[in-house]
């Protein structure tokens, strides 16, 4: 039946439908009146078929219909955090993500009454302890355990290894060795302002510090077993943020197996910081929810989604519940659990994959040219080109090309903010030592929202 009906088609190139656009054009220029070129210098075309795709469909080997539900936690106090994931996994989490601050936290308690079997857990530790980490696995020998220790990402954040370069990677390497996993934070990258070519080249380049040191200490066993873990975050730039998370996977496959490790990846995504309001906050939860989509379809395997309130308001029940509902009404609602790779075939999203792949690997092979990715950080060029980047989106942000509606289009002047600050929401800045430049974190819409505080009645 399928068989006859297409037959009764002929098929149609990419050039007669060009033809067909140009004739009802009536004159006007095909490139510069439906053609856009993007921060990416990616050429964005009305229409796309299987003349674009030069290399043929991919087949994506992530599964769609497994992705997890993931409720962050910071560890405030040990037992009404594990009282919290508790209630957290009876409303629909199916993962959870410790935030440990220090190593006197108790994991025995942490962990109590939570069916680890049923329930994948994170570990994000603020401190490097080979130590502590042996105790998590004797108490979860058994849980699916992911821990997402990332020495490099710390430098890139803070400035600072946690103790000195040596030291940090004596304990990275037993961290790997008992964990049999590794983990690449790439987030602060798109939350600075980095484009998403940036995103994938700094993200390899990251990725790749790690492989090389490695290769000489792990053996082909070790390596073959490796579980590697990416934490992402996604944009407001639907169908490119879908086309970000394949190109990852795609490159991380071809890093991968230059160096004979596993060529399967963990994704961790969750929405952006950068794009975030103080005013007309309810936004947010649009932009979460457009963002989750994207990472659903991108492949990613958990994705935790931020609080629409969590600029401005301390951890709230309310915040969460509607953030983890969001993913729940994704997941059982809308059906974004059904089908393996969805994306899989839409001629757009394959050809915005393979340039965005391309162009991440051009990068990263000029990083590794110039000495690598520590080398760039040491010398100030990433730090440098992701400024570059930030300052043009920031600049079309203030000209209002840029839109974040209810901030810079379509202001409500009543609405205001002065009264609801529970935290500071806006970068802050602590003078300090540090060996190379931190990567800061910013929004685009903060030195609006301080003027506008300002202006407060």
């Amino acid at each position: 039946m399928t068989k006859r009906l297409f037959n009764e088609f002929d098929s149609v190139s990419s050039k007669q439908w060009k033809q067909k656009i140009q004739f009802d054009l009536k004159g006007a220029d095909y490139n510069s009146t439906l053609i856009w070129k993007t921060s990416e210098d990616i050429s964005v075309k009305p229409f796309y078929n299987a003349d674009d795709l030069h290399e043929g469909l991919t087949t994506s080997n992530t599964k769609t219909t497994e992705w997890k539900i993931c409720q962050s936690i910071f560890v405030a106090n040990v037992e009404k955090s594990n009282l919290k994931a508790i209630s957290a996994i009876k409303r629909g989490a199916d993962s959870i993500k410790f935030i440990i601050p220090s190593e006197t936290v108790s994991i025995e308690i942490l962990l109590k009454n939570i069916d680890l079997n049923t329930t994948s857990i994170h570990f994000e530790l603020q401190f490097l302890s080979i130590n502590f980490i042996k105790i998590i696995s004797t108490i979860s020998a058994k849980a699916k355990i992911y821990y997402h220790t990332d020495i490099i990402g710390n430098l890139v954040k803070t400035g600072n290894w946690f103790n000195n370069l040596k030291d940090d990677f004596s304990q990275f390497d037993a961290i790997v060795k008992q964990t049999k996993s590794l983990s690449i934070n790439a987030s602060l990258y798109q939350n600075a302002g980095a484009t998403i070519v940036q995103q994938l080249g700094y993200a390899l380049a990251h990725a790749n510090e790690y492989l090389n040191h490695l290769d000489t200490t792990l053996t082909s066993e070790e390596k073959e077993s490796i579980n590697i873990n990416f934490n992402i975050t996604v944009g407001s730039n639907y169908f490119f943020e879908i086309a970000k998370l394949r190109a990852l996977r795609l490159l991380w496959k071809t890093l991968a197996s230059k160096y004979k490790i596993n060529t399967n990846c963990h994704i961790t995504a969750t929405p952006s910081i950068r794009n975030k309001t103080l005013y007309d906050y309810n936004t947010n939860m649009l932009r979460t929810t457009t963002e989750c989509m994207s990472a659903i379809l991108g492949g990613a395997n958990t994705i935790y989604n931020a609080p629409y309130d969590s600029l401005f308001h301390k951890n709230n029940e309310f915040g969460e519940r509607i953030a983890r509902n969001q993913l729940l009404v994704l997941k059982h609602e809308s059906y974004f659990d059904k089908i393996d790779n969805p994306t899989d075939g839409a001629y757009y999203i394959e050809s915005l994959t393979n340039q965005l792949a391309e162009k991440g690997l051009e990068l990263f092979k000029d990083i590794e040219k110039s000495g690598g990715f520590l080398k760039q950080l040491k010398a100030g060029t990433i730090q440098r080109k992701i400024k570059e980047s930030a300052t043009k989106e920031q600049q079309l942000f203030d000209r209002g090309k840029s839109i974040l509606l209810g901030t810079n289009k379509h202001v409500n002047p009543n609405d205001n903010m002065k009264n609801e600050l529970e935290i500071y929401p806006f970068v802050k800045t602590n003078q300090r030592k540090t060996l190379i430049e931190p990567i800061i974190e910013k929004r685009l819409s903060e030195t609006l929202e301080q003027k506008r505080l300002k202006n407060e009645l």
